[in-house]
């Protein structure tokens, strides 16, 4: 087991609020920026499922990235797991949304937007739990795999945002339209 300095010890905890603020942010960054193609790219532009995944994706990626570059030296974080650590909580924290949107939707038949929120926080939490977890308890993934998986997720959201496929789970709830 791999031991975490205190400070970034501290900091994982602090992330979890932290990117639930920011995914937050995430939701509403498009229509503030006045419905920009960039802004769509990396944040929600519509109320479908899928673009409600793009709340954990950029916030979740920046704030792994962000420490390791500007802590990660002095605190002996060690490179490899640190980005598996990243790719894993980016996994988990995408697949919690529609994972759990789908399973309380389907199972009582209601969207309630106080649910929605809680589910952004329960996908941030789990994601994070689960990378830092495989930072202690991991060899890792190649650094190469690690950061050309997160850069194929970061990929397809953009992709997806352009040319959503016509499934639900890419069809605007509010307008039936898809992606952008």
């Amino acid at each position: 087991m791999k031991k975490i300095p205190p400070k970034t010890q501290k900091w994982y905890y602090l992330s979890i609020p932290i990117l639930f603020f920011f995914g937050s942010i995430f939701h509403f960054l498009y229509d503030l920026s006045g419905n920009s193609p960039i802004i769509g790219a990396i944040s929600a532009v519509n109320e479908s499922v899928w673009e409600h995944q793009k709340m954990v994706l950029l916030p979740v990626t920046s704030w792994w990235v962000l420490y390791f570059l500007i802590k990660g030296k002095k605190n002996q974080i060690n490179k490899r797991n640190w980005f598996t650590g990243l790719a894993a909580s980016l996994g988990v924290s995408i697949l919690a949304i529609p994972f759990s949107f789908y399973f309380y939707s389907g199972a009582f038949g209601v969207s309630l937007i106080i649910v929605d929120v809680f589910i952004l926080l329960l996908a941030v939490a789990a994601g994070q739990c689960i990378g830092i977890h495989l930072y202690k308890h991991s060899t890792g993934l190649p650094l190469y795999a690690s950061i050309i998986l997160i850069i194929l997720i970061i990929l397809i959201f953009i992709i997806f945002t352009f040319n959503a496929p016509h499934l639900p789970w890419f069809r605007d709830s509010m307008t039936g339209r898809y992606g952008m």
